[in-house]
């Protein structure tokens, strides 16, 4: 059985994508696809099945998965064991702003656990770029927001959209209302900007931000009131008020690149996860 196939399948079971799965191994998504069907000849099974317009696993391939992953783990750590050496493991790790204060320095934590000479290179991004850098070989591991409906990596926390305020001020009582959002990318951006206009509530964005510092540094002054993530609003206060929008929801996921030179291997991954998901319930209570 193909070693590369199996990292392209468990490619796309990471990314849900066949043309991500194929940016992740550096393969057309032609050959992705001559791949799988290799793969569904070796195990005499149908690996994927059509709902709608979307491909997902059959049964056989989510069982298949489970094997998969022990496959390339035992090839990988096989690799890595023979190579050992007493060098430098070079970890890339991106990182949205909005978890460098709180899910951040765990994470790191753990990776400094597991690898007695870790040379650790974090970039603080937006997650739509974390996942391009991903998919491009550019990084090895990223903590993203994804949509509730995506089965992107393994989910770390369920999240929702808050809005909140600095009480000192009188920012939320302005008109027209004063906010400070993310970048258009965010799902609260969106979420924010369509809700109020949908009530008709007038508004003016005093700022999109790509710093979670910066947006909340407006909320601390009374400048605006700020639409971010739950697990982000530390010492602030959120504002409850039944005329402004109620946010989506934003899940937390830990994703893996899937190329060959990762020193993060599957074992290692998931055992991280269920920690880090562990850590995430409890510093939200």
């Amino acid at each position: 059985m193909d070693i590369d196939a199996l990292r392209s399948f468990l490619a796309f079971i990471e990314t849900g994508s066949f043309t991500r799965a194929a940016k992740q191994v550096h393969r057309t998504q032609a050959a992705v696809s001559m791949q799988m069907k290799k793969l569904e000849e070796d195990v005499g099974k149908c690996l994927f099945e059509k709902q709608g317009r979307l491909l997902t696993l059959s049964q056989d391939g989510r069982q298949f998965s489970h094997y998969a992953k022990q496959l390339l783990q035992l090839h990988d750590e096989t690799l890595q064991t023979m190579r050992h050496s007493a060098s430098n493991t070079l970890l890339r790790l991106g990182c949205p702003d909005d978890y460098a204060d709180n899910l951040l320095p765990e994470l790191i934590k753990l990776l400094h656990a597991q690898f007695n000479n870790l040379d650790l290179r974090v970039t603080c991004l937006p997650s739509f770029k974390i996942k391009q850098l991903l998919d491009a070989g550019d990084l090895d591991l990223g903590l993203i927001t994804r949509s509730p409906d995506s089965e992107e990596g393994q989910l770390i926390y369920q999240d929702k959209g808050v809005w909140v305020y600095n009480p000192k001020y009188r920012a939320h009582l302005k008109s027209p209302l004063p906010i400070a959002v993310f970048q258009p990318d965010c799902r609260f951006h969106q979420g924010a900007i369509e809700g109020l206009m949908k009530a008709k509530t007038p508004f003016q964005v005093v700022a999109s931000c790509s710093s979670l510092a910066a947006l909340l540094g407006l909320v601390k002054q009374g400048v605006a009131i700020g639409a971010i993530a739950n697990i982000s609003t530390a010492d602030y206060s959120v504002l409850s008020n039944a005329e402004l929008p109620t946010l989506p929801g934003a899940n937390v996921a830990l994703i893996r690149s899937q190329s060959l030179r990762n020193p993060i291997s599957q074992e290692i991954y998931e055992q991280i996860s269920q920690t880090m998901r562990t850590f995430a319930i409890n510093i939200s209570n």
